[in-house]
């Protein structure tokens, strides 16, 4: 359970505080020396510190200038008699988490106290996830759902084998990162790897590129050379969304696979090739083949051992980690220390289809790091239509009454500024007890 240390040279306060706590379970350590609590702080590291803000000898911003110069992520509520919006500022400008003036409602003590404690989890799963996510190499697989590593034990065994893989999944999920990571772990890793995309180019072109020409083959033809397949020899080539190559293409690639030879354009001589073929589809090549527009020879052949990736929206256990890949690998590129993304940010992760799966989670990620001006991925910086319909409350209830509305700006409110009650009220133009009154109202914990 979570580690506490009270600070108050007001006995009874004191022993409410400890009481109060202990009831819920926590470990509490107390004192009414700020002097002693300093001596407390280097030698334990308490999750939470509640601390007064007037004390003899030491006063709690010492102990709080103290506690974060010791743990700079330690989480220290100021109690006092003495609030003033000038100390509050203060306190929180040093690093307090909130603040909070007596006489007090014990609930709003110990609902604050839980509401830190939320925030330390996350500073945990913060470091969990980013120590994670260095544990991977720049083009490995990022995750550890079910669906990814069902691929990545296919990959460990199958890589090895010198043999033909159809890798499928939706636009955006990582194809070539799979097939370089297929090379990667084969026999041909110290060899060529070529990646080609046969949808970007045209049948004419992709012919000459793939298997070479001879000099005068075609207009412009002015010298001999060399194709794909010669090139990446005794290596691996990666025929990417070959789906989208026409019947003739399609007859030439079979011929290559079954016969390991090619023979360029405008020559009638067959050349040998030792190559691995890699090929990659975002449609369903069994449906294309039902519907006429592949072979189903060149599918077979290609189908010997198929990779079928999960999108995005099937594997959103991975999300977190790899957001904090790109988080570790945007703020590297652009030289920001940003180190962690806000709840309402991975809430909107969560919830948001990705139909451009990881490479739109990339490019979002990317846009982010550039837009954010604080330490913290937050909802402001991902791209403008992202997250909407979350936060629209028109979007998904229609109208509101005035009560609705109400409950919906304080939820808002808190959320952005991580629960801190004293900062949400300022921004909400009322008082604390105002904002404590309302939570009461609308059954907000």
């Amino acid at each position: 359970m979570a580690e506490v240390l009270v600070v108050d040279d007001d006995l009874r306060m004191r022993q409410l505080i400890e009481e109060l706590l202990r009831t819920e379970g926590f470990i509490v350590f107390s004192t009414g020396d700020g002097r002693e609590a300093l001596m407390m702080l280097k030698e334990r590291a308490f999750d939470i510190v509640i601390t007064d803000l007037k004390m003899p000898h030491v006063s709690g911003l010492e102990v709080l200038a103290y506690a974060k110069e010791i743990n700079p992520e330690s989480l220290v509520i100021m109690v006092t008699a003495h609030g003033t919006v000038e100390s509050a500022i203060e306190a929180i400008r040093k690093g307090a988490y909130d603040y909070i003036q007596k006489p007090f409602d014990p609930d709003h003590l110990l609902l604050l106290v839980k509401r830190a404690l939320e925030h330390h989890d996350l500073l945990d799963e913060n470091r969990r996830l980013a120590a994670e996510v260095r544990s991977y190499l720049e083009d490995d697989i990022i995750g550890s759902s079910r669906g990814m590593m069902s691929v990545r034990q296919l990959i460990d065994k199958v890589a090895p084998l010198d043999t033909t893989i159809l890798i499928q999944g939706e636009t955006g999920t990582g194809k070539e990162l799979i097939a370089r990571l297929i090379h990667r772990q084969s026999s041909r890793s110290g060899n060529l790897f070529l990646p080609v995309n046969c949808g970007a180019v045209s049948e004419t072109l992709l012919e000459s590129e793939l298997f070479g020409h001879e000099k005068g083959a075609f207009t412009g033809a002015i010298a001999e050379k060399k194709g794909l397949f010669e090139t990446a020899n005794k290596g691996t080539i990666f025929l990417d969304e070959i789906n989208a190559t026409s019947p003739a293409m399609q007859v030439k690639l079979l011929r290559v696979l079954q016969e390991q030879t090619i023979m360029r354009v405008g020559s009638t001589k067959p050349i040998s090739v030792n190559v691995r073929v890699l090929a990659a589809s975002n449609k369903g090549l069994a449906d294309e083949v039902s519907a006429g527009r592949f072979r189903k020879d060149l599918f077979y052949r290609l189908n010997v051992i198929g990779v079928n990736i999960p999108s995005l929206r099937d594997r959103k256990d991975d999300i977190p980690l790899l957001a904090y890949h790109f988080l570790n690998k945007y703020g590297r590129k652009f030289g920001r220390e940003i180190r962690a993304f806000s709840p309402e940010v991975l809430e909107v992760f969560n919830a948001y289809p990705w139909h451009g799966n990881v490479r739109e989670l990339e490019n979002a990620i990317e846009r982010a790091v550039i837009m954010e001006q604080s330490s913290v991925i937050t909802v402001q910086s991902l791209p403008p239509d992202m997250g909407k319909e979350l936060y629209d409350p028109l979007s998904h209830i229609g109208l509101m009454t005035i009560d609705e509305m109400e409950k919906f700006l304080i939820q808002r409110t808190l959320r952005l500024l991580d629960g801190q009650k004293t900062r949400a009220a300022e921004a909400l133009g009322i008082d604390v007890t105002t904002l404590w009154r309302k939570l009461k109202k609308y059954d907000l914990q």
